[in-house]
């Protein structure tokens, strides 16, 4: 074989290595995709949109949030195109049609504000399953002094009012709960619960990664509670949440309590502009989005491989 048809072999069977960000035909593509849901899944969706658009002009898109339950309902109705769904699927949505593509990983972080009287006990010791339980579930009234051992302030408990992947995820990490189940003063979208906790020194909330996380950092305002899984009394090394780098590493893993999975929700198979966009979402380009957007813990290539199966 000589260097010229070696070269040509070789650029053949090595171009389907990486995971393409287009198909052949991109330039021809045209017309619109609709969104709706969760509010985790939101700006991720918007940065995928708009690179999307910059490789097809003709594809115009409309993206909301609003919660992963309205994600679902619209999908499910056709409403929207695709729904944004921030936690597992019930059997009952998969028998109406629901379709998934699993496109990130994310992570529910409980949180309080750095005005908490009984921050440096809850920074010290953690808070158990059981005392999580008995607030959200159960509905104890708690003060912090019983919580964490600090001034005997009540705890006030913040959830979510729209039906979302957080609150859902929060209750499955607690159990075998659901949303439905949760107690607390009801606050609608991650910014709102969030903005709550930053202003109530004894309140107590949780929130989707990308909102917990400015940058590497916690967000301004508010401490991530370690949660005290081993009921040992105090934070162990891999219960400490200091930065973003950490907390993917234990998404990642699998060992934090509080991870979870994000998807795109289609009823049936994909409309062929929408199918091109998860393809274009879960592509290499896509990933990259995904790591500066950073507010996600990216799938592996053989998952994303997976996933794009479905789309065939």
């Amino acid at each position: 074989m000589n260097k010229t048809i070696l070269a040509a072999f070789l650029a053949l069977t090595t171009a389907g290595a990486a995971i393409p960000a287009q198909s052949a035909h991109a330039d021809e593509l045209a017309g619109s995709v609709s969104l709706s849901g969760a509010w985790a899944i939101y700006p991720l969706a918007v940065k995928w949109g708009e690179a999307f658009q910059k490789l097809h002009p003709k594809v115009k898109f409309d993206i909301s949030a609003g919660g992963a339950g309205k994600g679902m309902s619209d999908a499910l109705s056709g409403a929207v195109d695709i729904g944004m769904v921030s936690r597992e699927l019930d059997k009952s949505e998969k028998a109406k049609g629901a379709s998934p593509i699993f496109i990130a990983k994310d992570g529910v972080f409980p949180i309080i504000s750095i005005k908490n009287p009984a921050a440096k006990q809850i920074l010290t010791k953690g808070i158990t399953k059981q005392t999580f339980t008995d607030v959200y579930i159960n509905g104890k009234t708690l003060t912090w002094r019983q919580v964490a051992g600090g001034p005997a302030a009540p705890v006030h408990a913040y959830t979510r009012s729209d039906a979302c992947g957080a609150a859902s995820a929060w209750a499955s990490t607690l159990g075998k709960y659901k949303q439905d189940q949760l107690k607390g003063i009801g606050v609608y979208g991650d910014p709102g619960i969030l903005q709550a906790v930053k202003n109530d020194p004894i309140g107590l909330g949780y929130n989707n990664l990308s909102y917990v996380f400015n940058g590497e950092q916690v967000s301004p305002g508010i401490y991530i509670v370690p949660i005290d899984a081993n009921n040992n009394g105090k934070v162990d090394r891999d219960e400490w949440i200091p930065n973003r780098s950490t907390a993917f590493k234990e998404i990642a893993s699998g060992k934090y309590p509080g991870a979870r999975r994000e998807f795109f929700v289609t009823k049936g198979k994909p409309n062929p502009v929408a199918s091109e966009f998860i393809k274009f979402a879960l592509s290499d380009q896509g990933t990259k989005i995904l790591n500066q957007v950073g507010g996600y813990v990216p799938l592996s290539k053989s998952e994303r491989k997976a996933q794009l199966s479905k789309l065939r």
